[in-house]
């Protein structure tokens, strides 16, 4: 049965709202994965521009002592060649946890909000037949 013009107005705020949420735990969750995944390259590629002479050139004690511009430029080479497997293992882990987790059958459907007797589901208790994945 189609609900009210109010009500349904008010459900497609809830479920709008919901939606947002878990995009934005999606977000966070993917954020916070590639960022300790990735922080071996983030550090390399980043020493090797600070001390690079003709990048940033810093004059702290280990950029006189230890890297010199060749140095640098293979500190850089080195994190950009990591970067690319370290992005698959990222990838990887994040779809690997989104599944387990069932992040992607959280999103609701805005039919929920035009008639009434529409179920919830999130995760567990959903209809089996909605996969995410096959």
């Amino acid at each position: 049965e189609p609900r009210s013009p109010w009500c349904c107005l008010a459900w497609s705020l809830l479920i709008g709202a919901m939606n947002c949420l878990v995009f934005l735990l999606n977000v966070l969750l993917m954020f916070v994965i590639f960022t300790v995944v990735l922080l071996p390259t983030i550090v390399v590629v980043y020493f090797g521009f600070q001390c690079h002479s003709q990048v940033l050139h810093s004059s702290a004690r280990y950029c006189k002592s230890v890297l010199d511009d060749n140095s640098s430029s293979a500190l850089i080479i080195l994190g950009f060649v990591i970067m690319s497997p370290l992005l698959v293992v990222a990838m990887a882990l994040y779809c690997s946890l989104a599944r387990r987790l069932q992040l992607l059958v959280c999103f609701q459907p805005y039919s929920l909000a035009l008639y009434k007797g529409g179920r919830w589901c999130c995760a567990r208790g959903c209809n089996t037949q909605l996969k995410a994945w096959v």
